[in-house]
């Protein structure tokens, strides 16, 4: 059908509502028009409430959900018909507000609106037509950001059906064709685009809304709350929720309206204005219309061409190619023409991963067999920016398919995982921006398995990160650390110990949960972590036994499917890594009878060692002491600290001058008896010695020194003539060692 469509100046095509974001096209960025062409649609609006629905059986993000539920954008209201002053026509427009009706004082059409020419009276032709040009050249978004208000009286009237009242007929480009139908029903009490328009143009506003409790005055701005209905004649007095509800059965009982369901999804614009897509199997004849080309004809192929750049009057570049075009009707044999345009490339995107299942099918799209045996996509990994492009067209193919019964499910996609965007000096890769890192060298220098399993290794798979390919490194030595581990163990024949087995099944139980948790970096740091562990323990042991590198291998398969393949074979498999199967855990072999725990010393990591599972805590504390021996000695340990099964922490300090400090600290000092030379020096002494002990940075020896200096600084103060030289030297040589926050009282002490 002809109807008014975004248009790409640049790409010279068609583009639909989900290809103009923010009024530009999302090829290229050129701003978006409008332009009257005959199209092809697909009838996705008759999936609505289906697409709708069905988002509640869907393992999908709330945020993807919500999309694409605003972008169906469903809403309950009233259909209500304004017949036009002197004509037998009407203007009939959607309202989801009929408790409004009342205060409706003007009507407003989009400038598009097909009965605009016969509405317009003579006087008004000129200014109009000159609108609605001007419009067509703006694009929607910026016609709705537009926050001056334009517009142009039609000449026209049409009445108000509940009140009699005859009111005007403007166009404004802030109302869009593709919404309702295209006029709207302006309230300006109670809108605020409707009441910035009836400012402008003096046009009446009636309040017919008054929030309960306050008294009816002039507005200064529209009022879009709740309340009490007011000047609406029976309406009076009915809470405005209540009047929405029943409105529309009033309106229906009255012949004035009717109680209908809206939807914003339009129907799928699937024409395109170029040359490369798939051609639309129709033909059209003179005599038969519109005829579907016979299936043994299909498909039909594109023709050879030189140039196939669009043309500016809209047309595809093949309705230029006669050779083509001309063919004769499938009905009656007579001459007719093929049709130009060509599906979009959402066409194919659709269904593809259908036909992956039985590609070779070719009686059908796929056995049903092979569809319920692979079919519907488990995990669907794809950016958020196809929430209301592939995926809602996806969704809709497939319920067409399900209703002519080619596909046995009616949902393509069970669970979405939206994926991060990998960037490049900050910004989304782009030939352009001449940021695009080409995999060719990565894969030359080091394999792509590496380079699959580095890129799930940059980050979280749900997070924007910048690529950096210095890190490739880590992952090529430890793929060749698996190569060598399978190498070396293969031939041999060695019996699982019971730590092995625990090593194993809990390598299979942590991949899998990481893995279905989608928490990729932390599956190949997973696997980085057990296989050095398998290393150790087989180094300890004697060798890895084979099943423990079956296992290995077969986890592994899916990110470094070609490491594995051949791994798979050198282990004595004909068949594929793909066909083994995914390990399971055996929960008996996750028991342990000890357990490795790691050993700190004031908080820092010193050793590990092992210790039965069921070892009460002195018994633990004891047998890290002895571990930790040539740690401990020489200090004083203050606190014993045990988390079973985890950790010791032996808190320890140095005790040839800590005990001393704690002395002296302690006592009560009395200033007065300090009055000689020699006990000050003592105290220098004992401080000079403590800031070259090795635990000088710990934070609790620092405060005990400031504690002792403000002290100090007391005595210091009182006895400043018989102190002299030495504790000047005393403050300046200690406070190299203290925190710069405290110089200042530094100077102040040695002043």
């Amino acid at each position: 059908k002809e109807m008014p469509l975004n248009w790409c100046p640049s790409c010279k095509c068609v583009l639909a509502n989900e290809e103009a974001t923010n009024g530009t096209c999302e090829r290229c960025g050129a701003t978006v028009t409008k332009k009257n062409l005959r199209q092809w649609m697909l009838k996705i609006t008759a999936y609505a409430d289906r697409l709708l629905e069905d988002l509640k059986t869907l393992d999908w993000s709330d945020k993807v959900k919500k999309m694409q539920s605003d972008w169906i954008g469903k809403s309950y209201g009233a259909e209500v018909d304004f017949k036009v002053v002197g004509s037998d026509k009407k203007i009939t427009v959607y309202t989801t507000r009929p408790d409004t009706l009342h205060g409706c004082t003007f009507m407003v059409l989009a400038p598009e609106y097909k009965d605009i020419p016969e509405l317009t009276t003579p006087e008004c032709k000129e200014a109009v037509e000159k609108y609605c040009f001007d419009a067509s050249t703006k694009s929607s978004v910026d016609r709705m950001t537009n926050k001056e208000k334009t517009g142009v009286f039609t000449g026209a009237y049409c009445v108000n059906p509940v009140n009699g009242k005859e009111i005007p007929v403007w166009v404004a480009d802030y109302v869009l064709a593709d919404y309702g139908t295209g006029a709207v029903m302006c309230v300006p009490a109670h809108d605020e685009r409707d009441f910035e328009f009836a400012k402008k143009f003096d046009l009446p506003i009636v309040q017919v809304i008054l929030p309960e409790g306050e008294e009816e005055k002039e507005l200064t701005e529209a009022y879009t709350g709740d309340g009490v209905i007011i000047n609406s004649g029976d309406w009076n007095g009915m809470k405005a929720f209540e009047a929405k509800e029943k409105v529309p059965h009033i309106m229906e009982e009255k012949g004035l309206g009717k109680k209908t369901v809206n939807y914003k999804l339009r129907d799928w614009v699937f024409s395109r204005q170029r040359y490369w897509g798939e051609p639309i199997p129709i033909v059209h004849c003179e005599h038969c219309g519109a005829v579907a080309v016979p299936e043994d004809q299909l498909p039909v192929l594109l023709p050879q061409v030189e140039s196939y750049k669009p043309t500016d009057t809209g047309e595809s570049p093949l309705a230029h190619i006669d050779e083509w075009v001309n063919t004769t009707c499938p009905q009656c044999g007579g001459p007719a023409k093929r049709e130009t345009n060509t599906m979009p490339q959402w066409a194919g995107s659709s269904w593809y991963f259908l036909r992956y299942v039985d590609n070779h099918n070719d009686k059908e799209l796929a056995s049903q067999e092979m569809l319920k045996k692979w079919a519907p996509v488990d995990l669907y990994v794809g950016g958020i920016e196809h929430a209301v492009l592939h995926l809602l067209y996806a969704r809709f193919y497939t319920k067409f398919l399900y209703d002519i019964g080619a596909v046995p499910f009616e949902e393509p996609f069970q669970r979405l995982f939206n994926q991060g965007m990998i960037t490049k000096n900050g910004s989304k890769m782009s030939k352009s921006l001449g940021n695009v890192v080409s995999p060719d060298d990565l894969v030359q220098n080091y394999g792509c398995d590496s380079l699959r399993m580095y890129e799930l290794f940059v980050g979280p798979p749900e997070m924007d990160c910048d690529w950096d390919d210095s890190g490739i490194d880590g992952v090529f030595r430890f793929l060749n650390r698996v190569w060598k581990l399978v190498y070396n163990n293969k031939d041999l024949n060695v019996t699982a110990s019971k730590d092995m087995e625990y090593l194993r099944n809990k390598l299979v139980y942590d991949i899998t949960n990481r893995l279905e948790a989608l928490t990729m970096n932390t599956v190949v740091s997973g696997f980085m972590e057990y296989t050095n562990k398998i290393i150790d323990l087989g180094k300890k042991e004697g060798g890895v036994d084979k099943q423990t590198l079956e296992t290995l291998v077969v986890l592994l398969a899916p990110f470094a499917p070609h490491i594995a393949e051949e791994l798979w074979k050198e282990l004595g498999h004909a068949e594929s890594v793909f066909d083994a199967g995914w390990p399971e855990v055996d929960e008996s072999k996750l028991v342990q009878d000890t357990v490795e725990i790691a050993l700190q010393v004031s908080g820092k990591f010193r050793d590990t060692m092992v210790v039965s599972v069921d070892a009460d805590k002195d018994s633990v504390l004891a047998q890290a002491k002895e571990v930790l021996a040539s740690r401990l000695e020489g200090k004083t340990i203050v606190k014993e600290i045990y988390v079973p099964g985890k950790i010791v922490n032996i808190v320890a300090k140095s005790q040839h001058v800590l005990m001393e400090l704690i002395d002296i600290l302690k006592c009560r000092f009395d200033f007065d008896s300090f009055c000689c030379s020699l006990e000050v020096d003592r105290i220098v002494k004992h401080f000079l010695f403590l800031i070259q002990i090795p635990d000088k940075s710990q934070n609790s020896i620092r405060f005990m020194i400031f504690n002792m200096f403000l002290r100090i600084r007391t005595f210091v103060i009182k006895y400043n003539r018989q102190l002299g030289i030495e504790i000047s030297s005393f403050m300046k040589t200690t406070f190299h060692f203290l925190c710069p926050e405290f110089c200042l009282l530094k100077n102040r002490i040695v002043r």
